[in-house]
């Protein structure tokens, strides 16, 4: 357990004016506690007062990954018959005295599984979206989290410099996907990856969100790769375009711009200014060369423990930038039914601006370069 973590977090639910907040397993939750627990059938939640308190409802199975004593919340378990579940959300809510609320959730993490059981636990009191209390507590990374992050950007270059030298004419998305897994583990990713990797080809790299499919690798194709590698829980998420053989001079124009764009956005950013700004600048190269219909996401999002979360890079977003703030800058250029052209880097920012976590080449480069 993590005692000033959790001193923050009992900070920010005042300052907000919860009564407390209820996580269930996933990144905030291993954050606070260092501990891992799935999401399953079972219900599994830590409740944290204003008052300091807090407590763990827990299938008994688990409770062998709990230190041997804490002081910092009580254990509440329950057996394998669900009749007994409810007792134990009951008994940490009166544990911890809660009675007025509001009670803050993760809204994009609580069930309703638990929700049910922390409802007729806690009648009468209002639920919250309690999503500023956990951006507050995670948005800032501290130095150790960084380290962590830069990691997984080398391990992730590492990987995708070992799978474009096995790439062969014929390849399909499928098949350079899975290679990469193979070599993100190899080089020495956590098995939990950020996201699966997103390969296209061709026509296909016009999708921002492409699914690999069975189309193959031929002369003439972009080939653009949008991965990432996790080292300690913490991820990285980059985007690289490839040119395989002579590919139409438009799509190589398009490469040039986002390669400027992607410059401009990581230079806008420094302490003090709006997420928004690192947004426009990047729009911005994209928009007065022609092709700013053909921008159609934002320019990025954090990264850190999950592989979105805030600050979100949009220009409506009025956040300000703070030094240890991590996120993605990933402007691109979509022509439907031709090609796409992405370039995505990992940065944090500090005292002086945006330092880059990735430096992988960001030009179209030729794959024939890398291939053995």
């Amino acid at each position: 357990m993590n005692t000033e973590r959790m001193k923050k977090l009992v900070s920010l639910v005042k300052i907000h004016g919860l009564e407390a907040v209820a996580l269930n397993p996933g990144p905030s939750l291993r954050y606070l506690t260092g501990l891992e627990f799935h999401l399953m059938e079972r219900p599994t939640v830590l409740l944290v007062s204003a008052s300091g308190m807090s407590a763990m409802i827990l299938p008994g199975l688990e409770k062998a990954k709990l230190p041997g004593e804490t002081t910092v919340f009580q254990a509440f378990t329950y057996g394998d018959d669900p009749a007994e579940w409810q007792a134990a959300f009951d008994r940490a809510a009166e544990k911890l005295g809660l009675t007025r609320g509001p009670l803050g959730v993760e809204a994009g993490r609580m069930r309703f599984l638990e929700l049910v059981f922390l409802k007729n636990a806690l009648p009468g009191i209002e639920f919250v979206d309690g999503g500023k209390v956990i951006d507050g507590l995670r948005r800032k990374k501290e130095s150790g989290e960084i380290a962590k992050m830069r990691r997984a950007a080398q391990i992730a270059q590492s990987a995708i410099l070992t799978t474009l030298k096995l790439l062969k004419e014929g390849m399909t998305e499928k098949q350079i996907a899975n290679e990469l897994v193979v070599q993100l583990l190899r080089a020495g990713s956590d098995d939990q990856l950020p996201f699966s990797p997103i390969v296209s080809l061709g026509q296909n790299t016009a999708n921002p969100h492409a699914v690999p499919s069975d189309r193959a690798m031929h002369k003439g194709d972009l080939l653009l790769i949008d991965w990432g590698a996790s080292f300690e829980g913490y991820f990285s998420d980059i985007t690289r375009t490839f040119t395989f053989g002579e590919v139409e001079p438009e799509l190589l124009k398009i490469g040039d711009i986002v390669l400027r764009a992607n410059r401009a956005g990581r230079s806008a950013g420094k302490p003090g200014l709006p997420a928004g700004a690192v947004d426009r600048a990047a729009r911005l190269v994209i928009t007065e060369a022609g092709y700013g219909d053909f921008f159609i996401h934002r320019t990025g999002h954090g990264l850190g423990m999950e592989a979105h979360e805030t600050p979100y890079i949009f220009d409506e977003n009025k956040t300000i930038l703070e030094t240890g703030m991590t996120f993605t800058v990933e402007p691109g250029i979509y022509l439907p039914g031709r090609g796409g052209v992405r370039i995505e880097d990992d940065v944090v920012v500090t005292e002086t601006g945006l330092e880059s976590l990735t430096d992988l080449p960001r030009e179209l480069l030729p794959l024939e370069k890398f291939m053995g």
